[in-house]
């Protein structure tokens, strides 16, 4: 069993990965402003210094055998038709490329030391297939730091490559997190356009078993019925 970290670990995708991997029998810290039902709780905002200072006390000298960072943010009215780029706020642009581009680089910064007592070590980020080319998103912050976080992926897997520290990034489409299929409930709209939150376990699963002999450095997840992934 392994020792991980799991970021944004209080609601959606991270809640649901931090459970899996507590069923698992892993050993967890879990980290989010607001309180996560599993594993050691660390309360943080990794956007800010405070917050990176926080996760990197708790796991102090300790072996790391993964570095998952599911969290993630975007623009007040991101993908309804109220946004407007026109109308976005600094803070609001400034917020999201903190938490999904500069909070991710940061984290692996310090946790490094950590990562390479592991037999086989793993950074995964959740990103997003608005960070892929063409793919029709109109939310220029939280789609800038997609793309960038995909960049982060291949920097880092060139200058981790002698620790054999294996880094990937899986961009999914929608995904049924309880939250999601409760706003497609209440919009009267058919569940079958996300992705089972089964299937991206899967797949994390995946990831987190192949050797270290392998890194699995992209993976691209959209729903059957996703158009212009």
């Amino acid at each position: 069993m392994g020792i991980f970290i799991v970021v944004g670990a209080s609601r959606g995708i991270g809640a649901a990965v931090a459970e899996h991997l507590a069923a698992q029998g892993h050993q967890l810290i879990t980290v989010s402003r607001s309180p996560s039902n599993f594993g050691r709780w660390v309360e943080a905002d990794v956007s800010t210094r405070k917050g990176l200072k926080a996760v990197h006390s708790a796991i102090d000298n300790a072996v790391l055998d993964g570095l998952l960072y599911m969290g993630g943010t975007w623009e007040t009215d991101a993908f309804t038709s109220d946004y407007s780029f026109e109308n976005c706020s600094d803070r609001d642009t400034e917020t999201v490329i903190g938490v999904n581009l500069l909070a991710p680089i940061r984290l692996v910064q310090a946790l490094l030391p950590n990562l390479r007592q592991s037999d086989n070590p793993k950074i995964v980020f959740m990103g997003a297939l608005s960070g892929l080319d063409n793919f029709p998103g109109r939310e220029v912050a939280n789609t800038a730091s997609k793309f960038g976080l995909r960049g982060v992926v291949h920097g880092l897997r060139e200058e981790l490559r002698p620790d054999r520290i294996a880094v990937s990034v899986i961009n999914p489409g929608n995904v049924g997190t309880p939250e999601v299929l409760s706003d497609l409930q209440a919009a009267g709209k058919a569940e079958d356009s996300v992705i089972t939150l089964s299937d991206l376990l899967a797949v994390l699963d995946c990831i987190l078993l192949v050797s270290r002999s392998t890194c699995i450095k992209e993976v691209q997840m959209p729903a059957m019925q996703d158009r212009g992934a």
